[in-house]
């Protein structure tokens, strides 16, 4: 700060400028600088420009911290899952938030090949990241990764993937600095039930045989979100009292275009459906244009439902084209890994397993949701 002050007025409002938003400890030390420039009147201005520059000092530090020249590497399993783009561009944007350099930001596209994640993840170790964020192409290969990055003596943030109770306990055990962020996919495919479940039998037992019949399309059968939100949504069917049927059930990776055929496909061979759950909202998009292909129409003669709340999926709940979805919340699970993994590189610990909740969307609050993500 260059030492030529032209009132002690200007110098107390520029150090009230400097300090606005810096929490408590800013406020108490703009304070602390304005007194310091009043009782400086008598000795003059350079006197008073002294004291504003240490204290500049002081707010840069606490406002930045080290993190401006902290290295972050992020590995993302696929770059073309819709969920995962808005997940690692909100986490992108709150890292720059919270003091990152984007320079020091790295996020690599593992392409849904572990191999190519695993060989990524050590470029990162050899470049000299201080922290790792990792969505892991499988989680059965966490153990791995998580043995590399450790040895290396770097900070681990897994993120919506989650891996093994057993891993988990490991990093508990060993006191390393690894930890999960997620929510519980138990939970999301519980709403897909339930969204089934209030619309009530009468409504969706449309051949009034006293059961549900349903497809289900799961994403990759290694992955304990897809086993999860396959076992309990029709668990929350079964445990409302509703007696099922599963039709058919295909595996369907994520992937739009692959649910569209496989739904073409069991549509044909089972036009009885009458309710398609989906393990995400991308299957369940491609799910909906075999629906229409097939000339039924969602809310009258099949109920959809899907999770993550992609903004197209959200406008076919308002439209009536989906019955529901789940919001799986990017917002606070990209904030949440970054908070951790700013934890980790001061020094603190994080609780192994970092929760966060999904909600159950439908008709009533899907536009909520839709403004909330625009």
């Amino acid at each position: 700060m260059k030492k030529k002050v032209v009132s002690l007025l200007t110098v107390a409002a520029l150090s009230m400028s400097m300090l606005a938003g810096c929490g408590n400890k800013a406020a108490d030390t703009a304070k602390d600088a304005a007194e310091t420039a009043e009782s400086a009147v008598e000795e003059g201005a350079e006197a008073v420009a002294d004291a504003v520059e240490e204290t500049g000092t002081e707010v840069a530090n606490a406002v930045s911290g080290d993190l401006a020249d902290k290295k972050v590497g992020v590995c993302i399993y696929q770059f073309s899952d819709n969920f995962m783009t808005l997940f690692r561009n909100e986490l992108q944007n709150y890292l720059v938030a919270q003091g990152f350099n984007a320079d020091n930001i790295t996020i690599v596209d593992g392409a849904n090949d572990q191999a190519t994640q695993t060989n990524q993840i050590q470029n990162f170790i050899t470049s000299g990241v201080d922290v790792l964020i990792i969505n892991p192409v499988n989680s059965s290969s966490a153990a791995t990764i998580t043995d590399l990055v450790v040895g290396a003596n770097i900070p681990l943030v897994y993120i919506n993937r989650e891996p093994d109770a057993d891993e988990e306990q490991r990093w508990e055990d060993n006191g390393w600095n690894v930890c999960y962020v997620g929510c519980d996919a138990r939970q999301s495919g519980t709403y897909q039930g339930e969204i089934i479940v209030d619309l009530g039998l009468d409504t969706v037992d449309l051949n009034k045989d006293g059961k549900i019949q349903y497809i289900m399309i799961e994403g990759d059968p290694e992955n304990v979100d897809a086993q999860y939100r396959t076992e309990f949504s029709v668990k929350a069917l079964e445990d409302a009292g509703l007696e099922v049927e599963c039709l058919d059930d295909e595996v369907g990776n994520w992937d739009q275009a692959t649910a569209q055929q496989l739904v073409a496909n069991a549509l044909s061979a089972h036009p009885e459906t009458e309710v398609v759950f989906c393990n995400n909202d991308a299957m369940a998009l491609g799910a909906l244009q075999s629906i229409q292909a097939a000339n039924r129409t969602v809310g009258t003669d099949i109920y959809l439902v899907g999770v993550d709340a992609l903004s197209e999926a959200l406008e076919d709940v308002i439209a009536g084209t989906m019955t529901g979805t789940v919001f799986n919340d990017h917002f606070s699970q990209s904030h949440s890994a970054a908070d951790a993994a700013i934890n980790f590189l001061n020094g603190q610990t994080n609780d192994r397993y970092i929760g966060c909740d999904y909600v159950k969307v439908t008709a009533d609050n899907a536009q909520e949701i839709l403004d909330s993500v625009k």
